[in-house]
């Protein structure tokens, strides 16, 4: 951690590259705790809108799309203060926390569909672990993260452990794959223990009112934007530079792609985004697919690259982004118009829009599952037009009835492949016919690259031994035992570089630590005996 933290005068300006919750937060945090005037802050994006991986766009006619989802849950501590500091959209009496807390008192989450195979659905009262998966389980929970190192969860567990109802919920609510981290299973075991018991049922699962573009990113801008804090879109930096004499870190300037530079002054700070898991995105069509890029065009991991070159300290990008064909997966956004598919969900599932959740086709050869959030899931939707999401793990294999891979297939085809598995393509061809379903598919080269295998030092520090002036943030920048892929990990991050860089009477929020509470370690190992 920083051994000593700058004194920054009225005129100290703050650069912060990347627009994503980990940048806003930090805005936030400067401004209200570190007391830098908002109109010191300045944040550079280099795509059209801000907010990273909280997005959603779209219209009735075009379509609407999300990349993906944000689940959250009560104990997002950093998370849920923030958020109660920003006024909502609709109501700016209305805090974001407290519209969503109201929200979730009104749709629980409690899947009764979670799990189908062949169009029905699966008991899932039992997670059917053996007793030597339950032990290899528990005996996780206990070792040393130094411990394992870069090994792989298929290091662990014995082959059928992949074929057990508990993996294939656990891998499609958090996106893990076999060969993904062992170190970042261990961390979201401790951390989510209390959650084990509800799993197969969502049980203490959140959600904003409507996707976190317009429920978080919006209201937070508008937030920043009142107080003064500048935000540059289109403006992407290229390089850093540093000063590295004296055993220290200081970053001197930044250079941008049209050529320009800001040399920083002796009081100016840096806090940089590094990496990206929606670099790179690639949005199809109803009738073309989206097409796979990688770092090639990703300014994101570029700069990351580019500066990590310089120090050690600055991380190793490379396990994160070096691995596209282990890293991609492939989402779609479906737009009706009507509630045909809703109402057959509804009555099928016997969960109202917004309370069921994930839904996973165990025997969909991409292992494809759909969220069907509250309607509406934007500002803009009209009654009459209801939206769903949904994505798959394994995308370079082909469709149990579409003869391609899913990432060959157009918006189109996904949705014939969803239909198949839901026996449904009768009900819902009329309206294909009519030209009353759109579909977005979206190729994702890095959106799994956060649980890739790793050594210890590839995350580099929030702030490198030695910085003056310089901070990472976000979700490949190092919280020690907190969850990437969650939007609590990126506020932590804020947190973790304002409070470490500038002298304020704020501490970092402690982790809600369940992994050590008696009452949720016996219903998690009764849940995983059932």
């Amino acid at each position: 951690m920083h051994s000593k933290k700058n004194q920054h005068p009225q005129d100290a300006k703050v650069y912060l590259i990347g627009s994503g919750i980990s940048a806003l937060a930090s805005a936030v945090y400067l401004e209200k705790d570190a007391k830098v005037p908002g109109e010191n802050i300045h944040i550079f994006e280099k795509d059209k809108i801000p907010g990273g991986a909280c997005d959603g766009a779209g219209n009735k006619d075009q379509g609407f799309i999300i990349r993906g989802g944000r689940m959250h849950e009560m104990h997002y501590e950093c998370y849920w203060e923030l958020l109660s500091l920003i006024p909502s959209l609709d109501d700016p009496n209305v805090s974001v926390r407290d519209e969503s807390y109201e929200f979730n008192e009104r749709f629980v989450s409690n899947a009764q569909a979670r799990l189908l195979k062949e169009g029905k659905k699966l008991d899932v009262s039992s997670y059917g672990l053996s007793l030597s998966q339950q032990a290899a389980f528990l005996k996780l929970t206990f070792v040393s993260e130094r411990s394992l190192k870069n090994k792989r969860i298929q290091d662990w567990f014995e082959p059928s452990f992949f074929d057990t109802k508990f993996w294939l919920i656990w891998t499609s609510m958090f996106a893990f794959q076999k060969w993904s981290s062992l170190a970042e299973m261990r961390r979201y075991m401790k951390r989510f223990i209390h959650l084990v018991d509800g799993l197969h049922r969502l049980g203490g699962i959140m959600r904003t009112k409507y996707n976190q573009y317009d429920s978080v990113i919006k209201p937070m801008r508008r937030y920043l934007q009142e107080k003064g804090v500048k935000f540059s879109i289109e403006k992407e930096v290229v390089d850093i530079d540093f000063d590295f004499s004296q055993g220290k870190k200081t970053a001197t300037a930044l250079h941008f792609k049209d050529n320009s530079q800001i040399q920083l002054g002796k009081h100016d700070v840096v806090f940089f985004t590094n990496g990206s898991i929606t670099d790179s995105t690639d949005s199809g069509t109803w009738n073309t697919p989206a097409q796979l890029k990688g770092v090639a065009e990703s300014g994101s991991w570029k700069l990351w690259k580019k500066i990590a070159a310089k120090d050690l300290a600055f991380g190793n990008p490379a396990p994160f982004c070096d691995n596209i064909d282990l890293q991609k997966w492939y989402s779609f956004t479906a737009t009706i118009k009507g509630s045909t598919f809703h109402d057959y969900m509804e009555n099928f599932s016997g969960n109202v829009d917004g309370t069921g959740g994930l839904v996973t086709l165990t025997d969909s050869n991409w292992l494809m599952s759909i969220v069907i959030a509250r309607q509406p899931h934007f500002p803009n939707q009209p009654n009459d037009v209801k939206i769903f999401w949904g994505y798959g793990l394994y995308a370079d294999k082909k469709g149990n009835y579409i003869d391609k891979t899913m990432a060959e297939c157009s918006g189109a085809e996904m949705l014939q492949e969803l239909y198949y598995h839901l026996k449904i393509q009768e009900l819902m061809k009329p309206l294909s016919d009519a030209g009353k379903v759109n579909c977005i598919p979206v190729a994702m080269p890095f959106v799994d690259s956060v649980f890739m295998p790793r050594e210890f030092g590839d995350r580099p520090n929030i702030i490198p031994k030695g910085s003056t002036n310089f901070a990472f943030i976000g979700q490949f920048a190092e919280a020690p035992k907190d969850c990437v892929f969650t939007v609590e990990y990126s506020v932590r991050t804020a947190q973790m570089a304002v409070y470490g860089m500038f002298d304020t009477d704020k501490e970092v929020h402690p982790m809600y630590d369940s992994a050590h509470n008696p009452k949720y370690l016996i219903a998690a190992v009764m849940a995983i005996s059932r």
